[in-house]
Order: structure tokens, then C-alpha cells, then sequence
């Protein structure tokens, strides 16, 4: 027994674990990688070396953490966990760190909200994150912005690695297998289940360890660089907030089968007022109506609620209590005159790419031979596509090229659409070669 404050208890086992798990194999290089790297098979781990941290929920308990954090040494692994599909935000409802000297933290923000002091305390330190562009702009919303970062899931895609989940890189490279299993929670639950922290607390276990791992890999290719010129890019961009697109109701799924313009004053009206009713419930949209139930209202246009509730989706009982909401939303969908009808939007930049050869051939034509480029290059160094060059840019330059095509012109039309410098290098003059049509046959 002891009268220590079980924070200050959690502080003191937290410090003193900063020995690392014990390592079954070194890690193996990417082409020589196989699903069992170790003789014995892959290690679970299934506990956090110091235990599972009780999540911070007081300024007083913060200010602690602030301090475990501020003499710490070396890189920060951090990760934040959502509730998307059951919350209308995409906030964090959980922060994990860890760092050596430090050890682990569970952070809730909930009761906390900001946690600049938190950010000052690490601000000189390198971040490090899985999927870091899933996770930094709800980290940004509390507080937390990195000014750098590595990106072990963004590593293994430029060092080659066919599976870059967390769990299967932490496999492959470490040889200890993860859980994931509660990746898919509703981490706005309070309290949050032991298990849950547990798997919370795993994802920044091993995640510094991981990102040693990766940066020997890419220094070994030779593509250290690139790495660090994409993580400057995502510390950028990562934190800034989403564009807010003009009419987001077009992304309705289904919306396809939805034809004429009075049907999609529908899908409209029924996507607004879904809305409206997730944001004041805090909500995923989807679970207030799902989108196969909008669309089919709008194919069939019920006129009252009998009709309504037949419908796939509107049975339910919540459903059917907001069902005058519903129609509702169908009867000023059907007043509306014509000239407030929805019309097609205009499409900035190049058609969908399966549309070229009926609009334009000859552009149709230099798209191919510039995803050629893409496709071989990508392939010489042994890296996805997309991360070579972002597809909408390969897109942009084929559909107008620039007037007088050199490397030095075409290098310049990608910087402009946010190709890096590394990127540029490899495709600025094979893709000028690419896009010159053919003269025309006598």
C-alpha cells in the first residue's frame, strides 16, 4: 500500500518503463519480409510495457503529463482515436503519446478541450504518426500541431511495402502482432472500457520503434529524402480544416440512380434536413437515415407517411417519429419552381478520365502515355503511383499542356498543382516527352 497519488503512481511506472520490449528478431528489409519473420512466429502483445495509463481528465492531472512530456527525450509517437460513423465530428475523443523518459499518456479531451500547453511542451520534438493525415486535423481542433513529423504509414508506402496497416507493419518489421480490433469503436463512450484504453494505449507502444525501423529502410533506398520532403508537405496541409464543398448532398450514395432535376431537389431536401438533425444530435448522418433510404424517397416521391414508412429504412422507430420531418422536406422539394431546381455543376478541370475519348481523343491519347510514365517510374523505384504523383495533376497537365512543352515548363505547371521536389526530379522530363502528340499520318 501506498498514500502516493495514483497519477503520480502512474507517472512513476510510466518513467521507469522506458526499457523496450524485448525484440524477437532484428527487423527484416522489405523485399526479404514474409508474414512470419521470426522462427517462433510473430509475438502478440497485448499489455503496454507499463501498464495501461488511467486517461488524463483534470487541468491538474494534464499539468503533470505537460511535465513528464517537457523532459522526455527523443521523438513523440502520438494517435488519436474518433467516433466516425457514430458522431457527427470528426473530433478526437482520445489522445495517446508516448516518448522516452516519459512514457505513456492517455489524454482525454473532452473536459480538457485545449491542450496547447501539452503542444508547447513537445513543440521541438519530431511527431511521430500512422496515417498522420486522418489524424491532424482533429489533433489541430485541441491544440496539437506539429511543426515535424514522420509518417510511418506514408514510409512504408515510398520504401515499398505492400500491407501498411500499423498492425502489419508492426508484424513485419518488428515481430510483435497488434489488435485492431477496436479500431471501429465508439470512442465517445464514457468510460471507456478497459480493453479499449489497453488498445489504446498499443498503438503508441511500439510506434517510435517502428519509425526506426522505416527511416533505416528509406535511408537504405536512398529515399530519406523524399520522405522528409512529404512530411513538411503534410505538416503543411495536414492541420489546415477541410474545404467545405458547394453542394455536399451530391455525394449521396446511390445519387447516380437519381434522374431529373426535380428527383434531385429531393435527395437534396432529405440530405439538408438529415443534416440538420445529425449536427443538432451530434450524430453520424447515417445512422439518423441512411443514404439508401433518401434515395429511394426521391425515386418514389411518397405524399404521406404510410407511404413513407414502407420504405427501406424509415421503419424503424426513430425513423418513423421524425417521419413528418421527412415529408416535409419532400413537399418544399415539390413546391419549388423550376428555376430553383438543382442544375448540373460546372466541372472545373479536366471530364472523369472515362469520358476523354469521346471528348477529346487526341487528349484521351496523351493521358495514357503520361500514366505510362507514372506507371513505370513508380514501378523502377518500387512505390505506389499515387505516391508518385497525385492523379488528378498527371489529369490537369494531359488535359492542357502547356503551350511550348519542355521540362522546365511542365516541372513548373506540377510544382504549381503541389508535386515536391523529388517528384518533379523523376517525372519533369519524361513526362515533356510524353505529352507532344504524334504528327498526324499522310
Amino acid at each position: 500500500m501506498t498514500d502516493e497519488p495514483p497519477l503520480r503512481r502512474r507517472a512513476a511506472q510510466s518513467r521507469a518503463g522506458d526499457e523496450p520490449h524485448r525484440l524477437p528478431t532484428p527487423a527484416p528489409e522489405p523485399e526479404t519480409v514474409g508474414p512470419d519473420p521470426t522462427p517462433g512466429g510473430p509475438v502478440p502483445l497485448t499489455a503496454p510495457r507499463d501498464g495501461t495509463p488511467t486517461p488524463v481528465a483534470t487541468t491538474e492531472e494534464l499539468a503533470e503529463v505537460v511535465a513528464r512530456f517537457a523532459t522526455g527525450t527523443g521523438p513523440v509517437a502520438l494517435d488519436a482515436e474518433r467516433a466516425s460513423g457514430y458522431r457527427y465530428s470528426q473530433r478526437a475523443y482520445l489522445v495517446q503519446l508516448r516518448r522516452a523518459g516519459a512514457g505513456t499518456a492517455l489524454v482525454d479531451p473532452l473536459p480538457l478541450d485545449d491542450l496547447s500547453t501539452l503542444d508547447a511542451a513537445i513543440a521541438d520534438a519530431e511527431w511521430v504518426l500512422h496515417a498522420a493525415s486522418q489524424d491532424l486535423p482533429c489533433l489541430a481542433e485541441v491544440g496539437l500541431r506539429p511543426r515535424r513529423l514522420f509518417d510511418t504509414e506514408l514510409a512504408a508506402r515510398l520504401a515499398g511495402f505492400e500491407r501498411v496497416g500499423l498492425a502489419a507493419l508492426t508484424e513485419q518489421l518488428l515481430g510483435f502482432t497488434l489488435e485492431k480490433h477496436h479500431s471501429a469503436a465508439d470512442w465517445s463512450t464514457r468510460p471507456l472500457p478497459e480493453s479499449w484504453l489497453t488498445y489504446a494505449a498499443l498503438d503508441v507502444e511500439m510506434l517510435t520503434d517502428l519509425r526506426d525501423a522505416l527511416a533505416a529502410e528509406l535511408d537504405r533506398q536512398g529515399k530519406r529524402e523524399w520522405a522528409e520532403e512529404e512530411f513538411a508537405a503534410l505538416v503543411l496541409w495536414g492541420t489546415r480544416p477541410p474545404k467545405v464543398r458547394a453542394e455536399p448532398w451530391r455525394r449521396t450514395s446511390g445519387i447516380h440512380r437519381v434522374r431529373g432535376a426535380r428527383a434531385q431537389a429531393r435527395v437534396r431536401a432529405l440530405w439538408y434536413a438529415r443534416d440538420t438533425i445529425a449536427a443538432r444530435r451530434d450524430s453520424a448522418p447515417g445512422r439518423v437515415l441512411p443514404d439508401a433510404s433518401i434515395v429511394a424517397a426521391a425515386e418514389l416521391d411518397p405524399r404521406d407517411e404510410r407511404t413513407l414508412l414502407t420504405l427501406p429504412g424509415f421503419g424503424g422507430r426513430s425513423v418513423r417519429r421524425l417521419a413528418r420531418t421527412w415529408l416535409e422536406a419532400l413537399d418544399n422539394a415539390r413546391r419549388l419552381p423550376d428555376d430553383e431546381l438543382p442544375v448540373t455543376p460546372t466541372i472545373e478541370g479536366p471530364p472523369p478520365p472515362h469520358r476523354w475519348a469521346e471528348r477529346d481523343p487526341v487528349a484521351a491519347a496523351r493521358l495514357a502515355r503520361c500514366r505510362e510514365v507514372v506507371t513505370r517510374i513508380a514501378a523502377e523505384h518500387h512505390l505506389p503511383p499515387e505516391n508518385l504523383i497525385a492523379p488528378d495533376s498527371v489529369r490537369r497537365l494531359a488535359w492542357v499542356p502547356p503551350e511550348e512543352i519542355t521540362p522546365q515548363t511542365v516541372t513548373e505547371v506540377l510544382r504549381g498543382y503541389g508535386a515536391r521536389n523529388w517528384q518533379l526530379g523523376l517525372l519533369g522530363t519524361e513526362l515533356a516527352a510524353a505529352l507532344p502528340d504524334p504528327a498526324p499520318t499522310p
